[in-house]
């Protein structure tokens, strides 16, 4: 039995982009890894099914948020279960609690890699995700209540506002605990995806790694949605992988929204290099 690394981000962040890099690097295939068998590598806390697992529920959709929120250290746990050693999970929650339950259980987590991304890039990203114009979305990354219901095939998920999701992610120093800027995998990738390895304790040769970022790039990963779809698209929008590009929101967000942006989450935009 291990423990759990989590892949952590808030929403349209880069964790799927980090979950087809790690799976490409550790599986090292011979052609891309299939982006549909991603959870297959890499652990969902929301997915409902864990939840069904070790309850007597058969849809979560009208429990309540608290009866869920209490399973989840159980749904941890069944987690460190599933290898002999470490498991990689993905997860959207915030670090921190939420009715009366924590999001992340520490007592199973031997790690953790956040993707942060300029919430001004996030803004035209959440948007299409969750069918909103771009006011609303602003209005999603500043509001201390967003994240999403139960479904009958996921458990819900809390963020809080993008500002308290990245504090509490990659406030306290840590060494069991790194985090990537999106904006680096995207202009650094070499550098970048080499210090995700080598945090976590692997070395591996320039083809390896040159391969694997070659296998997991955007051009790659959306030619795979194009091809065969993907089933961690929402259902609105068009297709998952966009366009994958940093600083579109310069041309795509008026100076009233980019200034509501950065009222909003000044601080933590500064200590990441994101203020316009």
């Amino acid at each position: 039995m291990g423990g759990i690394i989590w892949l952590a981000s808030y929403p349209k962040s880069g964790n799927t982009w980090l979950r087809a890099y790690l799976h490409n690097l550790l599986r090292d295939p011979e052609k891309p890894a299939d982006i549909n068998q991603l959870d297959q590598f890499c652990l969902g806390d929301s997915q409902a099914h864990w939840y069904y697992n070790i309850s007597s529920f058969k849809d979560l959709t009208d429990v309540p948020l608290a009866e869920v929120a209490s399973l989840r250290t159980k749904v941890h746990q069944t987690f460190t279960q599933a290898s002999p050693d470490s498991v990689f999970a993905k997860t959207h929650n915030l670090l921190g609690e939420a009715h009366g339950a924590p999001l992340v259980s520490m007592e199973y987590t031997v790690g953790a890699i956040y993707v942060v991304r300029n919430p001004l890039d996030m803004v035209p990203s959440l948007a299409d995700h969750y069918g909103l114009n771009f006011d609303e979305a602003i209005d999603m990354l500043a509001s201390p209540d967003a994240g999403t219901a139960n479904s009958k095939s996921n458990a819900f998920e809390f963020y809080g506002t993008w500002s308290q999701h990245v504090r509490s992610w990659t406030g306290p120093e840590n060494d069991s605990l790194m985090h990537l800027r999106y904006e680096d995998m995207d202009h650094k990738p070499t550098q970048t995806f080499r210090r995700a390895a080598k945090f976590l304790g692997l070395e591996p040769s320039k083809a390896r790694l040159d391969k694997a970022i070659r296998f997991s790039s955007f051009k790659v990963l959306q030619g795979q949605e194009k091809r065969d779809g993907f089933r961690e698209r929402s259902s609105h929008s068009e297709r998952f992988f966009r366009s994958g590009k940093s600083g579109q929101w310069r041309t795509l967000l008026s100076k009233a929204q980019i200034d509501r942006v950065v009222a909003d989450h000044r601080e933590q935009m500064e200590r990441f290099g994101y203020l316009p």
